[in-house]
């Protein structure tokens, strides 16, 4: 069995975590792949069509062919998997209001035409079901080979952080009132952000680690707090909460907004917080700076449960199954019962 992956790119995280990661694991288990970075036009799906014509399943991470191209993969009799974990049907946080006609046809026309819908978390799936009925949900997993816990013990600094693209960092922007409080509430607490863009702050130190693929776990490992703030919104509910898997990955504890996914992700109490309004995370930030222990006792808890839910080794048998399973289907794309 042969399948062939469009990716949105090889640095872009959703590829590395969502299909590169996955490849040594699918190659044993006797699926041969092929890689694609997304072409660009027809010319550049022209090029593309030697390979399409050697595979037996086309894999299309997140973004959307022209029609002319799903009409042509279908014609060949190619099985087509989908799989997204963003509201792409929607516009995201930063407009004036989130329905797009364009977007939301884009995306009914590329699940109505896949075989496999592969979402990455509840609320994607029950965007999906509207237009497709074989969906499955895989939440964006995390090597435990490469993420090894942090060390913990005793620091002059407590780093507060945040892991994040230049596509998200208003967020942090947005919350830089809880940043700087927390800021002149302790003179030992600076704000970490690992990121390619970063927020300007006046009260409190900025730690500006430029993100790296080889560097991300080692910048993770030196945060005390790991943080999410996201708004409550359509494009926030389909966000698939890998920040704080990698938070979890490294032994940290999280403060995040109760939204979407973060909701499974962080139990109160247990490996984190949740914090709805800018007092509730001044609150809960000061809880976990002032008190070493729990950091370290949350942060634990918070690597036991990613090691349960969020690991490419246990996803993988599953992405495997799927693959094999819809590429055996005689038939009638889109047509089976959801999971």
């Amino acid at each position: 069995m042969r399948v062939l992956f469009f990716i949105q790119g090889l640095t872009v995280a959703a590829s590395r975590y969502r299909v590169l990661q996955y490849l040594p694991l699918l190659k044993q288990a006797g699926i041969d792949v092929d890689v694609v970075e997304f072409p660009k036009g027809i010319a550049g799906w022209a090029r593309c069509l030697g390979l399409v014509r050697q595979t037996d399943l086309v894999f299309v991470q997140r973004k959307r062919p022209p029609l002319l191209i799903i009409m042509l993969l279908k014609g060949m009799g190619k099985k087509i998997v989908y799989d997204f974990d963003d509201a792409i049907m929607f516009k995201n946080s930063l407009s004036s209001h989130p329905y797009s006609l364009r977007r939301k046809l884009s995306f009914r026309r590329m699940l109505r035409f896949a075989d496999l819908v592969i979402a990455g978390n509840e609320f994607l799936r029950s965007e999906a079901m509207k237009y497709s009925r074989n969906i499955h949900v895989l939440p964006t997993p995390i090597d435990i080979e490469r993420y090894s816990p942090k060390s913990y013990g005793p620091r002059d600094t407590i780093h507060i952080g945040w892991i994040g693209d230049h596509g998200s960092i208003h967020y942090m922007e947005s919350y830089k009132e809880v940043w700087e409080e927390l800021g002149r509430r302790f003179k030992n607490v600076s704000l970490a952000i690992i990121c390619d863009v970063f927020i300007e702050t006046q009260d409190i130190p900025l730690v500006r680690r430029v993100w790296s693929s080889e560097k991300e776990v080692e910048y993770l490992q030196d945060l005390d707090i790991g943080v999410m703030p996201l708004f409550d919104d359509l494009w926030s509910q389909g966000k698939c909460g890998f920040k704080i898997i990698q938070y979890m990955g490294v032994g940290l504890p999280v403060v995040c907004t109760p939204v979407g996914i973060n909701r499974d992700a962080v139990e109160p109490g247990t490996n984190g917080f949740w914090a709805e309004t800018m007092s509730e995370w001044v609150e809960k930030l000061t809880v976990l700076t002032e008190n070493a222990a729990l950091r370290e006792k949350m942060g634990r808890a918070g690597r036991e449960r990613m090691l349960e839910r969020y690991t490419v080794q246990a996803c993988a048998p599953l992405m495997i199954e799927w693959l094999k399973g819809v590429g055996k289907r005689d038939g009638g794309y889109g047509k089976s019962s959801p999971s």
